[in-house]
């Protein structure tokens, strides 16, 4: 199956090309001086020449509260733009396999944890990051229309938050993982006694180490029939901010102590999926939050991000 990643650089298509999994498939990933997926045609002409079998969009412009904040505008535009040029241009060249990557940034803030798929469009969205959120709602909706209307397979799938290998450390773009482990990092070798944790901590996530979710793309593309049309994928725990602050420390050695900065946001109170449907695919991710935190460490430990 010739299977084309958008999005091939970023942490999401390295964790697929990198899989174990990765040579059983022709996997297509340009990068951006290949294909400029804000250009239309370039994105039309391109389907065209390829020919995928299948589509697995998991470009899009990321980044933390902080970065959300700065640029909603951006968020908003980027998302939706490329968003809509891959998923007709995939349509308009007879694609009938495409896995749109959604966010659960796109679950309303006022619905009730864990979030399931219906929830979407049921209220508003939380500040921090909307422009982000409305995007990813209008390319799942329209996966959704372009399905109905053409007879294809056309799938949103919402990851929980991840973290993982290929991840930004860029503290003005990051999540917050990796955000915490190039904190902690930097106060070991500094022999800092204090790092700071934006409010009180008690804001609760779901992460997902994005090597379980390459996993489970290569193996919904291959069974994408069987897929509702929005599936949360997630591990169906979620823990504390401060919660993973301490599990960063134990991984990292780190002896120091924490202190609270409540003037910074926190974003959402909750961001827990319901991962009963993907329980009923009979998948589930395998990697542990330490061994995840490990992994991760280990490649910003040995990258350029310092």
């Amino acid at each position: 199956m010739k299977v084309l990643i958008t999005g091939g650089s970023g942490m999401v298509g390295r964790n697929l090309l990198e899989h174990a999994r990765a040579n059983d498939f022709q996997l297509e990933a340009p990068g951006r001086r290949e294909l400029d997926l804000s250009d239309k045609i370039s994105v039309q002409s391109y389907f065209q020449k390829v020919k995928p079998d299948a589509v697995i969009h998991a470009a899009g412009l990321v980044g933390g509260i902080q970065a959300n904040i700065a640029a909603p505008v951006r968020f908003l535009v980027e998302n939706l733009q490329i968003g809509m040029n891959v998923i007709l241009g995939a349509q308009n060249a007879g694609v009938e396999k495409l896995i749109n990557i959604g966010s659960s940034c796109m679950y309303p803030r006022e619905a009730t944890n864990p979030l399931n798929e219906d929830d979407i469009l049921t209220g508003g969205l939380e500040p921090t990051n909307e422009g982000y959120a409305l995007a990813k709602i209008s390319c799942s909706r329209l996966c959704n229309y372009v399905s109905s209307t053409h007879g294809v397979h056309y799938k949103t799938v919402i990851p929980c938050n991840l973290y993982g290998r290929h991840d930004k450390f860029d503290p003005q773009k990051s999540h917050m993982v990796p955000a915490v482990i190039r904190k902690i990092s930097e106060a070991v070798e500094n022999q800092a006694d204090v790092v700071e944790v934006w409010g009180d901590g008690l804001a609760r996530r779901e992460f997902m180490f994005a090597g379980d979710l390459a996993d489970f793309l290569l193996f919904a593309v291959e069974d994408i029939e069987r897929l509702p049309q929005n599936l949360n994928v997630g591990i169906g725990v979620d823990h504390s901010v401060n919660d993973y602050y301490k599990a960063v420390a134990d991984v990292l050695g780190y002896q120091g102590r924490f202190v609270h900065d409540m003037s910074k946001p926190a974003g959402m109170s909750q961001k827990l999926v319901n991962i009963q449907k993907l329980r009923n695919l009979g998948w589930q991710a395998t990697t542990s939050l330490s061994e995840g935190i490990r992994k991760t460490y280990e490649f910003y430990k040995n990258g350029v991000y310092k």
